[in-house]
């Protein structure tokens, strides 16, 4: 016997199998493989899955800063964006203000738990992105570039932190 798990089991791992009386144990090095991978690569098993993660984290933060900006700026600056007076959804420019700055206080704070590995901010993050996205959908009207742009980062958000679980369910 050569190994510690030898000698604790008194099990010989060889050609023959195992020794007399003892049944083999099961092959537990797809485990182990799976175990070294995410000590290595952290929590997501892949280095793609991890650079997706830390890559919707980081445009999670600048979307919730982005948010933050444009809330600011409509509240304390209401004239800096143009007035719809025929839109369908009547919303004031102020209302607007803190209804971005509330939305980019949270998505900065749900990026920042995401940047630090916790589960639970894939979830909300991908909710969050979504409430977004339509935020700036119905902004449109008001400051059509940034929205847009927005909109565009809140998708590529969505996708990144869907696909890490479908990277997952396929290994």
């Amino acid at each position: 016997m050569s190994s510690a798990q030898e000698r604790a089991t008194g099990y010989q791992q060889g050609t023959q199998g195992a020794t007399a009386g003892q049944a083999a144990p099961p092959d537990r090095t797809a485990d182990y493989e799976r175990a070294a991978a995410q000590q290595e690569y952290g929590s997501y098993g892949s280095p793609a899955a991890t650079g997706g993660m830390v890559l919707a984290g980081t445009l999670l933060v600048l979307a919730g800063l982005w948010g933050f900006f444009v809330g600011i700026t409509g509240i304390l600056k209401g004239g800096f964006y143009a007035t719809v007076p025929t839109y369908t959804f009547t919303y004031s420019i102020k209302s607007w203000g803190w209804t971005h700055l509330i939305i980019g206080v949270v998505v900065f704070a749900v990026g920042v738990c995401l940047l630090l590995g916790q589960t639970w901010a894939r979830y909300v993050g991908v909710f969050l992105a979504v409430v977004d996205a339509v935020a700036n959908f119905l902004f449109i009207p008001y400051y059509p570039l940034w929205s847009i742009i927005v909109i565009a980062i809140d998708v590529f958000i969505i996708w990144a932190l869907l696909a890490v679980g479908r990277e997952r369910r396929a290994a």
